[in-house]
């Protein structure tokens, strides 16, 4: 790389994180106002699709979110997580790891994210009861893949995370999402790559990143009979999207 392309790629990623830093000075004020009426949830959905677009992505939506639905989608990208919460105001359900970065953690409080650990098997009766509570308040992600894939295909959806929502109430609909990047090779964050290089080689790009978020046909009939069918239909449904 010639080092006036490297500085010009430097430069977007510093008024990238400036547009960033902007965009929550913007936002913070009525975002605290918001919760001290009761409605934390109005502001951080947008914010997250703001950041998103200052980083470079451009969504294209195909379907609509079902209320209240339990959504299960493919995971390729940070990125994922804002522009899903931009596109239909979900919460997400986490990795408890994440809840030992300060930062990440506050703002992924504010957007009332779930941590979950997957290592303590003592606290899965509370886990299930918490995710069982979040249902039918508000849309609720889960990455059935447990972490990010290669691009190329996707990783066994795991059955043991849906298994706080085998026994849905009858009115929550489970809709599989299929999140289609354009350039899926250069986006996703996979293997061994730190976590702030991959930030910054997604916010050095100086072409659009195009995604396209495919909301599908929830769930219906022998695919919601318990955790195991609800995995394997949403898997097919999303590797029939994304034409794997």
């Amino acid at each position: 790389m010639e080092p006036a392309d490297l500085g010009w790629r430097w430069l977007l990623v510093i008024l990238r994180a400036a547009g960033w830093l902007l965009l929550f000075a913007i936002i913070i004020i009525p975002h605290l106002l918001c919760t001290l009426l009761g409605r934390r949830d109005l502001v951080p959905p947008p914010f997250l699709g703001g950041l998103a677009r200052i980083s470079g992505v451009r969504v294209r939506i195909v379907g609509k979110p079902a209320q209240r639905a339990l959504l299960l989608a493919n995971h390729q990208s940070w990125l994922d997580i804002l522009t899903l919460a931009g596109a239909s105001r979900t919460a997400f359900v986490a990795q408890s790891g994440l809840s030992t970065h300060p930062v990440l953690a506050w703002l992924c409080l504010q957007n009332a994210t779930l941590f979950i650990s997957r290592d303590q098997r003592a606290t899965v009766a509370e886990q299930v009861a918490q995710v069982t509570d979040r249902l039918g308040k508000r849309r609720l992600t889960i990455f059935p893949e447990s972490t990010t894939n290669d691009g190329t295909g996707l990783l066994p959806f795991r059955s043991s995370l849906l298994s706080a929502v085998e026994r849905l109430p009858a009115d929550i609909p489970v809709q599989p999402v299929a999140l289609d990047y354009e350039d899926t090779p250069a986006m996703v964050w996979f293997g061994d790559e730190p976590g702030l290089d991959n930030f910054k080689r997604i916010l050095a790009r100086t072409k659009p990143i195009l995604l396209t978020i495919r909301f599908l046909d929830p769930l219906t009939g022998d695919e919601m009979t318990n955790r195991k069918t609800m995995a394997a239909a949403a898997q097919a449904k999303i590797e029939a999207a994304l034409r794997f």
